[in-house]
């Protein structure tokens, strides 16, 4: 049961470490953000992966918002919006995957420098994670079912939903932090056909998630 504190209309400590740890729980299952994380670390080191993570928290703000003002809504109540959105996150997902099959690996000496060198430019890296995220209309339903939970009704609406997305944006920056920190050092101790595997692992589980999202349907009203 989730308790709110009546006098100031503000969220228990309780409730924020619960929402941060169920937060935690969803993030840390990899998804095409956390995915692009790994393999930005590789390709890139950590300093230029967090450009990407950037994005990816940008994208948890706008998501947010969006539901805060009612899209959720919109697209669990209409066929037709959530197919626009849900095929362009499907070709988004797919022309990611198939550009990591279709690299010849990230190990170099650019790479191996203090500087985490490589090709691929900031604002390439920052749309890639921003785009990904904000146009998978799972994101939307998810956070319009899982929000309300630790909303208060009586209490203002809008400082909440700010501080919620704090704390998600927070957690999820950390999470890709994490794996962007893992894909920089296990390429490090990779040769070059395991460099190339590692994109091709990646690239394959983002086509999975343009198939499963493919196949995925808001449920009926």
């Amino acid at each position: 049961m989730i308790v709110w504190t009546t006098a100031e209309d503000d969220m228990t400590e309780t409730t924020i470490l619960a929402f941060a740890l169920v937060a935690f729980i969803g993030i840390a299952t990899p998804g095409p953000t956390v995915l692009l994380a790994l393999t930005n670390g590789s390709k890139f080191g950590t300093r230029r992966a967090s450009v990407g993570m950037i994005g990816a928290v940008l994208s948890d703000f706008v998501l947010i918002g969006a539901v805060a003002l009612g899209l959720g809504a919109l697209l669990a109540a209409s066929e037709f919006w959530f197919s626009v959105v849900k095929w362009i996150g499907v070709g988004y997902l797919a022309f990611l995957g198939v550009m990591l099959l279709r690299s010849k690996g990230t190990l170099d000496e650019s790479l191996r420098s203090a500087s985490g060198g490589g090709s691929g430019s900031a604002r390439s890296i920052f749309l890639k994670s921003f785009l990904v995220a904000v146009t998978n209309p799972k994101g939307y339903l998810f956070f319009s079912a899982f929000l309300p939970q630790f909303i208060d009704p009586a209490a203002p609406q809008i400082q909440q939903y700010a501080l919620l997305a704090l704390v998600f944006a927070s957690v999820d920056f950390m999470v890709m932090f994490g794996y962007a920190l893992l894909g920089s050092r296990a390429v490090r101790m990779l040769r070059k056909s395991g460099a190339v595997w590692l994109d091709r692992i990646c690239g394959g589980a983002l086509l999975m998630l343009a198939g499963s999202l493919a196949f995925y349907r808001r449920a009926s009203a």
